[in-house]
C-alpha cells in the first residue's frame, strides 16, 4: 500500500515526495542492467520516452514525433545525448547527473523535412560509429528504438550491424520503480478531478469538443505536463467506436464516454469513464453492467504469476458482441502498460496474447478497458481501470466512481415525484397506458395497451442481474 501514496503535486522540505534522484538513478541502472546481460553493444534511441528515460531528459512535446533528439547507451559507459540546439547547453548547465562532454548539439532528419543533401542522415551515423570505435564497440550489435530509413541505410553504410532495440526498452520499462508508481498515481489523481469536473458539467446542449476543452482546463490547472487526448465519444457515435471527439451536442438520455490520456512529470493516464446525460435506458443500464462485469473479472484474476493469456480467456470472443474478427476487436477488451507511454509492456488481447502470453510481474502497471454495445444498436459502454501489481495481487489507482452507471445533469420532478433516472430517451416509451387511469375516461387504442413495458419504476440502475459467465478461450 506505500507505494500508492499520492502527495501534493510540489516538492517540499518537510517530507519525501517524489525522489527525483532516486528517481533517475534507478531508471538508467535497470537499463544498463538489462544492456549488460544482452549482446547488443549498445543502444541507439530517437524515442523521447526511451531518451527520458535513459538520460533524464526531455523538451517540449511538440518535439515528440520529429525524431531529431537522439542518445546513445554503450556498454559500461555513461549514456551520451545529442539535443535540439542550445537544449544542449542547458541541460549542460542545469543536468548534472551527465558526464562531462556527454550533453552535445546533434539533429537528425526530423522525419525527412532536412533536404537529402544535408547529409545529416550520414552525419548521425558517423557520430555514432565514432563513439563506438572509441569503445572497442563498432563490431557488436546496434540496438535502435525507432529510426528513420536514411539514418538506417547510413548506419549499414558505416559498417554497423543494427538490431532491434525497442524490445530491450521495453523490458527495461515494464516493471515500475517506487518514484515511477507514485507518479502515476498522481497522474491519475488529476483525472479523477477532471472527472468530478466534467461529471458537474454534462448536461444537453453540451457539445463534446467542450468537454475536451474543461479537461484540458482542469489538467493544465493541477500542473499536467501534456494532455495527450480527451477521447469523447457520446450518443449514436459510441457504437462502433470512433476514437475520436467531435463536435456533437449531447442530448437527453446519452450515454457519453471519455478517455482521458495526459502525463504528470512523463507519467501517464489511460482512464475511461461512461456517464449516461439525465437518464439511461434499461437496455444502456444492462450494457454497463456487462462492460463492468467483464472488467472486474479480468482486474480479479491479476496476481503474479498469471498469464496475459489468462485474463485475455476471460473476455468475449469479437463475434459475440457483432464484430468479425479479433483484429476488427482490437483494443475494445483490451489491456496495456502504461508509464512514460500510454501504450508499454504488457499487452492484453485476444489478438495476440494466447499466442504470446506474458508473465504478471509485482511491480507492473497497467490499464485494463472493457466495451459493450447496447441492444439498441447505438449506444454502448467503455470503463477502463489503471492498476499496479503488488506481491498477491493488485490495486486499482483509478478512483472516479464506476461500479454502477451515473447520470448527469440535473433532476426532473414531475408532479407525481422524481422522474425515474432509467427510461427510454423516447417519452412515449415510458408510459404504460394499461395502468394509467384517466379522470375523463377515453378510450385507448389497443396499440398503447400493448406497448412494452416502462423502464420507469422498474428494474434501475441499482437492480441486481445476474452475471453472465466468464467466456472461455
Amino acid at each position: 500500500m506505500a507505494l500508492m501514496r499520492t502527495f501534493g503535486t510540489m516538492a517540499v522540505d518537510w517530507e519525501e515526495r517524489v525522489n527525483f534522484e532516486r528517481l533517475r538513478t534507478e531508471r538508467l541502472a535497470r537499463i544498463k542492467k538489462l544492456l549488460q546481460a544482452s549482446e547488443i553493444g549498445a543502444l541507439l534511441c530517437f524515442d523521447m520516452n526511451n531518451i527520458r528515460y535513459i538520460t533524464n531528459t526531455t523538451i517540449g512535446t511538440w518535439a515528440i514525433d520529429k525524431l531529431g533528439r537522439f542518445c546513445l547507451l554503450p556498454q559500461n559507459d555513461e549514456p551520451i545525448n545529442w539535443d535540439f540546439g542550445v537544449a544542449a547547453k542547458h541541460h549542460q548547465m542545469y543536468c548534472p547527473w551527465f558526464k562531462d562532454g556527454y550533453s552535445r548539439a546533434g539533429i537528425s532528419t526530423l522525419r525527412g523535412a532536412m533536404p537529402p543533401g544535408s547529409h545529416r542522415a550520414e552525419d548521425v551515423a558517423r557520430k555514432i560509429r565514432i563513439e563506438l570505435e572509441e569503445r572497442g564497440l563498432e563490431k557488436e550489435p546496434l540496438g535502435v528504438d525507432v529510426v528513420e530509413p536514411p539514418v538506417l541505410f547510413a548506419l549499414q553504410k558505416e559498417g554497423i550491424t543494427v538490431v532491434d532495440g525497442q524490445q530491450l526498452m521495453q523490458d527495461a520499462r515494464v516493471i515500475k520503480t517506487q518514484d515511477e508508481i507514485t507518479l502515476l498515481t498522481t497522474a491519475c489523481s488529476m483525472v479523477d478531478a477532471a472527472y468530478e469536473e466534467l461529471y458537474r458539467f454534462m448536461r444537453p446542449g453540451v457539445r463534446e469538443n467542450e468537454c475536451v476543452g474543461l479537461v484540458n482546463n482542469v489538467l493544465y490547472s493541477m500542473g499536467s505536463e501534456h494532455v495527450e487526448g480527451v477521447n469523447a465519444i457520446s450518443g449514436e457515435r459510441c457504437n462502433p467506436h470512433p476514437h475520436i471527439f467531435s463536435d456533437r451536442v449531447l442530448r437527453p438520455g446519452d450515454l457519453a464516454f471519455y478517455d482521458i490520456l495526459h502525463s504528470f512529470n512523463g507519467y501517464r493516464t489511460c482512464y475511461y469513464r461512461t456517464l449516461a446525460v439525465g437518464s439511461a435506458s434499461q437496455a444502456q443500464v444492462d450494457a454497463y453492467k456487462r462492460c463492468r462485469y467483464y472488467l472486474d473479472a479480468a482486474i480479479d484474476a491479476i496476481k503474479p504469476g498469471v498469464t496475459t493469456a489468462d485474463v485475455v480467456k476471460l473476455w468475449p470472443k469479437a463475434e459475440e458482441f457483432g464484430l468479425a474478427n479479433e483484429e476488427m476487436a482490437f483494443a475494445l477488451q483490451y489491456g496495456h502498460g502504461v508509464g512514460l507511454a500510454i501504450w508499454e509492456k504488457p499487452v492484453f488481447s485476444r489478438l495476440v496474447s494466447f499466442d504470446s502470453p506474458e508473465v504478471i510481474q509485482e511491480g507492473m502497471v497497467f490499464a485494463l478497458e472493457t466495451y459493450w454495445p447496447a441492444t439498441d444498436g447505438w449506444s454502448a459502454a467503455r470503463i477502463e481501470e489503471q492498476l499496479v501489481v503488488t506481491k498477491d495481487g493488485c490495486e486499482v489507482i483509478t478512483r472516479f466512481p464506476a461500479e454502477e452507471l451515473l447520470t448527469t445533469g440535473v433532476k426532473y420532478y414531475t408532479a407525481t415525484g422524481p422522474l425515474s433516472g432509467t427510461r427510454e430517451a423516447q417519452s412515449h416509451k415510458n408510459i404504460d397506458y394499461a395502468k394509467l387511469h384517466f379522470a375523463d375516461p377515453i378510450a385507448v387504442p389497443s396499440a398503447l395497451l400493448r406497448q412494452e413495458k416502462s423502464a420507469n419504476g422498474k428494474r434501475g440502475a441499482n437492480g441486481k442481474n445476474k452475471k453472465p459467465k466468464a467466456k472461455s478461450k
